[in-house]
């Protein structure tokens, strides 16, 4: 036991002692902030694209109009959700929201796509056909001065059976936004002619398209017992968090163990370790050295993130907190989790101890990766509809049982399903324990009977 202690500490030694380490550990909250900061800048900066509408003939005269009611309906609903959106704030902070940076913020992320523009004199001049398209290439290119270049030219038309049709012309190919936007208001607009041409009222029509339901879920499984809040989706939440996380720590973590044994098997310091230890010894050593080191950036990570959501919504923060207590589900979470993890580093130990080369390791790995992307991709069925059949035959293979068990346990799994996927991790676990000890010792008795035969 000393000796497996000893190796543990020389392990999480070996890599708690090099900058590369800490400035892993000070990046991973940066960039994760960053990663989620970005999206938002994005859709904030995101231009406005100007677009000019043009009715091409009689017939398509007041297709136009449809457009802009398209814009303004678009732009009702975006300052609705917006005003929800601050209330749904406001109450999660308990009215210490500031209104006037909130709006702002809701504001840049709901400005419109499209803005429509005045129509170009030359394109107006320019007659129909081949001119014209010239005239509205012109302003579609980057040789075009500034603020004279469109981001897109519309052609209303109608086509044989008289029905709402357009050619958009868009300053970038895969830019359909625009050719999106106008199929929609099109649509829109036939659906209002035909309701029009059998009788419907126009006003009805017109309420009846902007009618936007309020649509209450309730649940005997809520929280109170009725109507369904936050707080009975936020296990779910947790649940895809949870899995998440593990998936990181496994990526991050376990390739740090299986590079470990690798080079100390190349570099014949496992012999060293083998004259003075048992293989399991060294083998429990190495990966709780490794699940030590992994332990310290989570807990960095995870305190930083914790400090961070109760500062900022300590409401939803007490929700959690609440959540994981109730029933045990905190001591499940870090069940699956700690289980998964080390199911995972042995594996991984394993994988390394059978490798003589990167080449080799690399070969093995393909394998793995392409089986830790399977839960990934059930995980969001398992979170709704965690009772299906696949669902619940794949939390029972070791290899998904820790992410899909988590990704369940909102739903209250039968405590046979969870304490026997929990002894089946474990194992696993065990018996990658025991082939990883006779891959090293195959490795050991190879090397000795080749230096045998080379002394001979």
């Amino acid at each position: 036991m000393n000796r497996m202690f000893l190796i543990a500490r020389r392990e999480y030694a070996a890599y708690a002692m090099t900058a590369g380490f800490w400035l892993s550990l000070l990046a991973f909250p940066l960039f994760a902030v960053l990663g989620g900061a970005i999206p938002v800048l994005i859709k904030s900066s995101e231009p406005v694209r100007e677009v000019v509408v043009i009715e091409d003939g009689a017939g398509a005269a007041g297709l136009s109009a449809s457009i802009r009611d398209a814009l303004a309906r678009d732009a009702d609903r975006q300052r609705e959700r917006t005003e929800e959106a601050m209330k749904k704030a406001a109450g999660a902070s308990g009215g210490a929201a500031n209104p006037a940076a909130t709006q702002g913020a809701m504001a840049s992320l709901s400005r419109p796509a499209l803005r429509i523009v005045d129509t170009p004199a030359d394109i107006i001049a320019a007659a129909p056909g081949a001119a014209r398209d010239e005239a509205v290439r012109r302003h579609l290119t980057d040789e075009t001065p500034k603020e004279q270049r469109l981001d897109a030219v519309v052609f209303l038309t109608r086509d044989e059976s008289g029905k709402p049709a357009a050619r958009v012309w868009s300053a970038r190919a895969t830019d359909d936004t625009v050719e999106d936007f106008v199929r929609d208001a099109l649509r829109s607009a036939n659906r209002k002619a035909v309701f029009e041409g059998a009788g419907i009222d126009a006003g009805v029509v017109e309420a009846a398209e902007k009618f936007r339901p309020e649509v209450k879920a309730f649940s005997p499984q809520s929280a109170g017992g009725g109507e369904v809040s936050f707080r009975d989706r936020l296990p779910v939440i947790m649940g895809l968090g949870g899995g998440f996380l593990l998936w990181s720590l496994i990526i991050t973590g376990a390739s740090i163990l299986l590079n470990s044994v690798m080079e100390e098997k190349s570099n014949k310091i496992l012999e060293v370790l083998l004259s003075s230890a048992s293989t399991t010894e060294i083998l429990t050593g190495k990966v709780l050295g490794v699940a030590l080191l992994t332990l310290t950036m989570l807990a960095a990570w995870g305190g930083l993130g914790a400090t961070a959501f109760f500062l900022f919504q300590p409401d939803y923060a007490a929700m959690a907190g609440d959540i994981l207590w109730q029933g045990g589900l905190l001591a499940w979470f870090v069940g699956f989790m700690v289980g998964g993890y080390l199911m995972y580093a042995v594996l991984f130990a394993a994988i390394g101890a059978f490798c003589e080369t990167p080449r080799d390791a690399q070969t093995l790995m393909g394998p793995i990766m392409m089986v830790l992307v399977v839960p990934i991709m059930v995980m969001s069925m398992a979170l709704r509809s965690p009772d299906a059949p696949v669902i619940q035959i794949l939390s029972w293979v070791p290899f998904f049982t820790p992410f899909l068990m988590m990704a369940r346990l909102h739903s209250d799994v039968p405590l046979v399903e969870l304490i026997g996927a929990l002894a089946g991790m474990f194992a696993f676990a065990l018996l990658m324990v025991w082939v990883s000890g006779r891959a090293f010792r195959a490795g050991r008795s190879e090397e000795h009977t080749s230096e045998l035969q080379s002394r001979a």
